[in-house]
């Protein structure tokens, strides 16, 4: 069984659904809130660990409620959290406004993640016995890429999701074996709009892309073939809200049994369809059992 640890934040998701989000300035009336368990990194620890992976978290919540809760949604989802830290103060917390379109709009407010700057003991040992490490930009930077040097330096495989968006040291992508942003975050990090031509440009910085493009799939991009490009599945979107992070969860599970790369990111835009048909952030994960329903090659 393939072996992932995820380097990242915990939230609690702090949820209001509306028929359309409000502009600056103005008031409108939700529909519902909720509060469900998320975070880029425990998404991702979720994702992989329901797609069939054994998976530990490296991370912090709070000493507070939303930080127990973290934690054993992260354990019944069978997700070690024997390196996720727990500190004096709030666990991080992300405020969504999802509208009826299935869009969202996040602010984050990193609260213990932020405490996350640097690997902890025994943070070493767990990354050098992974098949791979899963990153996102949700915690310091200092962690980050104290992480993807360690896992570069064991041979253990590098995947960093580089949202939120910002300029990367040279250093982060040279650990990093494939770097997976959104066709947003992709034009953010190079000034290109077009997904083929910003991912180009990313080739001269790391070695492979995916370049997720929501609703219109993924391209994959590297130094030595031609681009392909996968469609996703054709479904009515609920909440949108986790979606990429289902995609690289299931996307580092397929990749880590080998499965061929054209299948492994329609296997994981069949996950990630899966959840977009669903409300909230984890708790819209699929099972593996209902991916391998659901995927056609």
């Amino acid at each position: 069984m393939t072996h992932i640890a995820v380097l990242g934040s915990t939230n609690m998701d702090l949820v209001t659904y509306v028929e359309k989000a409000p502009h600056r300035g103005e008031t409108v009336t939700g529909r519902e809130f909720r509060t469900i368990p998320g975070g880029k990194g425990a998404n991702q620890a979720i994702a992989a660990a329901r797609a069939g992976a054994t998976v530990s978290m490296i991370g912090a919540v709070g000493n507070d409620g939303f930080g127990t809760r973290l934690r054993s949604t992260l354990e019944h989802s069978g997700v070690t959290t024997d390196h996720l830290r727990t500190i004096e103060g709030p666990s991080g917390t992300a405020h969504i406004v999802v509208d009826d379109a299935g869009g969202n709009a996040i602010v984050v407010v990193p609260g213990a993640n932020g405490t996350v700057d640097h690997l902890a003991p025994g943070d070493e040992g767990l990354i050098a016995s992974a098949d791979a490490l899963l990153l996102q930009l949700e915690i310091p930077l200092a962690a980050v890429l104290a992480g993807a040097q360690t896992a570069r330096s064991h041979g253990v495989r590098t995947i960093l999701t580089p949202a939120p968006a910002r300029p990367l040291p040279p250093e982060l992508l040279d650990a990093t074996d494939l770097l997976v942003p959104n066709e947003h975050e992709a034009a953010t990090l190079t000034g290109r709009s077009d997904p083929f031509a910003a991912g180009a440009a990313l080739l001269d910085r790391v070695p492979r892309v995916v370049i997720t493009l929501g609703a219109a799939g993924s391209v994959y991009l590297t130094r030595d073939a031609e681009p392909l490009a996968v469609p996703a599945p054709h479904v009515t979107a609920v909440d949108s809200t986790g979606a990429g992070d289902t995609y690289v969860g299931a996307l580092a599970v397929a990749l880590g049994e080998e499965r061929p790369i054209r299948e492994a990111m329609t296997w994981a835009a069949t996950a990630a369809a899966l959840s977009v048909q669903r409300e909230g952030a984890s708790a819209s994960m699929p099972y593996r059992s209902e991916i391998e329903a659901r995927y056609t090659s």
